[in-house]
């Protein structure tokens, strides 16, 4: 399962109003939600929140990654959005966040799961990558940035 496969273009969104994680994490749940007939917006939302209690999923350079198991989740879902300010995501390196990338997986998904976890850790980890994406201008321009990252991570 590949990264490029379960992040199509409308799951790429440009220019999200940031307000706050909790914020986010909510714009999230109702966007998926309603372009996924399965899943229900305050259980994505209250499973990715549940995550974050665990421990923020901010990874550092401006970049979190909030992912999530739901039970009504047929196959992996990614979604990318950068956001328009950048928020306060409890990072491991304190600073404010403004690009992010969503993973919902079905509930029994783990080698899958991780798989692609790492595949979005490699992809962000590059500061290149990460400088593309925050030059973007448009959603279609931040969507083909981000999968000639992933094609040349894979």
């Amino acid at each position: 399962m590949s990264l490029e496969a379960i992040l199509p273009p409308e799951r790429t969104l440009f220019g999200v109003p940031g307000g706050s994680k909790k914020r986010v994490l909510e714009f999230f749940s109702t966007f998926i939600a309603q372009n996924t007939p399965s899943l229900d917006s305050q259980e994505v939302f209250s499973r990715l929140i549940g995550r974050e209690r665990l421990g923020s999923t901010g990874i550092g350079n401006g970049v979190a990654i909030p992912h999530a198991r739901s039970p009504h989740c047929k196959a992996p879902i990614a979604g990318f959005l950068k956001l328009a300010e950048p928020v306060d995501f409890d990072a491991i390196d304190g600073e404010p966040v403004d690009l992010v990338f969503v993973l919902l997986v079905p509930e029994e998904a783990d080698d899958a799961h991780l798989a692609l976890l790492a595949q979005v850790g490699g992809v962000m980890n590059d500061a290149d990558t990460r400088s593309g994406l925050r030059r973007s201008e448009s959603q279609r321009e931040l969507h083909e940035r981000l999968i000639e990252a992933i094609r040349r991570q894979g």
